[in-house]
């Protein structure tokens, strides 16, 4: 059975797609297809956390081929909880989409399409070799690029051509990476590559791999100096799709610089530590002073994308017990509330028409309850208490503290001031201001969907926001827990390798 709760994650997104597009003739069936699929789909990685948390590996290799020859599918504590927090931020937005997504876009397989997304991420979350982690990105990549350019409008195809060269960019990085690392290992299989590149003769080598994966992942990331095309892209697509990139696709990114660096490059790290911190600190700056320039709301908060990835990759940079668990914690409170603020961002646009903050006001008076419900994930951004942004910057800056970063811990400071200042200014406009007499701001004209749909989620995610800061002691535990499976690579090595690990019948 512990085989099947890792496969049901992944597979079950894929038979729900199946099965909506058997039945593409009924829009309700889509509808109600698409929610019930991915509420199902975190219900089983729920159960794959906590199954996780207790036996602590889970691997599968299908048809009895055994590592590193056949394909291994590996759950961990770090994996598990990123399927999760996935599947969650799936299930929110297939919710919110009910209220927004167009007739046009749901006739085009928008939920089927948004399903073939998440098995992709989930797949890439629980992968154990290299070629199969290309085969998710580019399912991924085909999903995303469908969704982003569907309405077919200019802006659309715009950020949808600039979103596909550059991650096309990527995959041709990724692929020179796992060639060289191919060359000298003869295997793509992570734990195999680990064993085999302790060996490794030649460090130069290793290092120039290192560094195109870095440069490959950090591009699907948006770290500097490869954010460039985020911004320019993600504010083009309706807020329910910007919301899903935003929460998740970023963040694979993320977490497969979180692999390579705990368990294939730990020998070669020392030699990349100082770049990855520069980058990170780089990646801080860099976003936040975007977000600072801009002015209208959904180009503020692609920016700070940029910004807080930076924070999880400082906790990969600092590599201690404590800053991989706050980098860990990190990614899930900022999926929790990015995604948020990119939902918020749509019922702005839904009663005003846009969000481009010097046209819209008065929110906080028209409408307090949602004044309330971007409060909570904008401030936590910002770091305020004890909501789950300042215990996930705290444990950043106190892990950077322990080991002397103090640029870092400067930087990490003053970029939590910079958010503050973004969101603050996102309030005061949108919000606290009156509506500008100059323009007409109105409700859009042709409302997709009950604003309920949209409401729902956003109450749900802030909810989880708050009770993530007064309660997140647990769950704290369990990312340090996750940290010390990925500083002891041996014990992954070892889960994979085995000749009697578990495998499908």
């Amino acid at each position: 059975m512990n085989e099947y709760s890792l496969l049901l994650p992944v597979f079950l997104p894929l038979i729900g797609a199946i099965c909506l597009l058997l039945g593409r003739s009924s829009l309700t069936f889509q509808r109600v297809g698409g929610v019930v699929v991915t509420c199902a789909t975190f219900g089983c990685s729920l159960y794959l956390v906590y199954l996780v948390d207790q036996v602590e590996y889970i691997v599968v290799q299908p048809g009895n081929w055994q590592a590193p020859i056949g394909i291994s599918l590996v759950a961990d504590r770090f994996s598990a909880i990123m399927v999760a927090i996935a599947s969650f931020m799936g299930a929110a937005v297939a919710i919110y989409a009910l209220g927004e997504i167009d007739t046009g876009r749901l006739r085009k397989f928008f939920f089927p399409i948004y399903l073939i997304l998440i098995f992709g991420v989930n797949g890439a979350f629980l992968t154990g070799d290299l070629f199969n982690l290309y085969v998710w990105f580019e399912i991924m990549l085909i999903a995303s690029f469908v969704l982003i350019s569907m309405g077919g409008e200019k802006g659309e195809l715009e950020g949808g051509l600039k979103y596909v060269c550059l991650n096309l960019l990527s995959s041709m990085l990724f692929l020179g990476g796992a060639g060289i690392i191919y060359g000298l290992t003869g295997t793509l299989n992570f734990a195999d590559i680990a064993v085999k590149l302790q060996e490794a003769e030649d460090p130069t080598l290793v290092i120039s791999a290192s560094m195109l994966l870095l440069a490959s992942f950090g591009l699907k990331a948006g770290i500097f100096p490869f954010f460039f095309w985020l911004p320019a892209a993600y504010h083009t697509p309706p807020p329910a799709i910007t919301a899903i990139f935003a929460g998740t696709l970023t963040k694979v990114g993320v977490y497969v610089l979180f692999r390579c660096y705990t368990l294939m490059f730990v020998p070669i790290f020392p030699d990349v530590q100082g770049l990855i911190l520069c980058l990170a600190i780089l990646t801080m700056v860099t976003g936040v002073l975007g977000a600072a320039s801009h002015f209208d709301m959904r180009r503020i908060l692609s920016f700070h994308i940029i910004s807080q990835i930076g924070y999880m990759l400082l906790g990969l940079a600092l590599m201690t017990p404590l800053g991989i668990a706050a980098g860990i914690f990190y990614l899930i409170h900022n999926n929790l509330a990015k995604t948020n603020l990119f939902l918020v961002s749509g019922v702005v646009i839904r009663l005003k028409g846009t969000c481009d903050l010097a046209k819209v006001g008065g929110l906080c008076k028209s409408a307090p309850w949602l004044a309330f419900l971007f409060f909570i994930p904008a401030f936590s951004l910002g770091g305020i208490p004890p909501l789950s942004g300042f215990w996930a910057k705290f444990a950043v800056v106190k892990a950077g503290m322990e080991i002397e970063s103090w640029i870092a811990v400067t930087a990490a400071l003053l970029v939590g001031v910079m958010t503050l200042f973004s969101m603050t200014k996102i309030w005061a406009e949108a919000f606290w201001k009156k509506q500008p007499e100059s323009y007409d701001a109105r409700p859009l004209a042709n409302p997709v969907g009950k604003l309920a749909y949209m409401v729902i989620p956003i109450a749900i995610l802030a909810f989880c926001t708050v009770l993530m800061g007064i309660f997140g002691e647990p769950l704290f535990n369990y990312t340090e827990r996750a940290a010390a499976q990925l500083l002891n690579p041996q014990d992954y090595i070892s889960a994979v390798l085995q000749p009697n690990g578990a495998s499908l019948p």
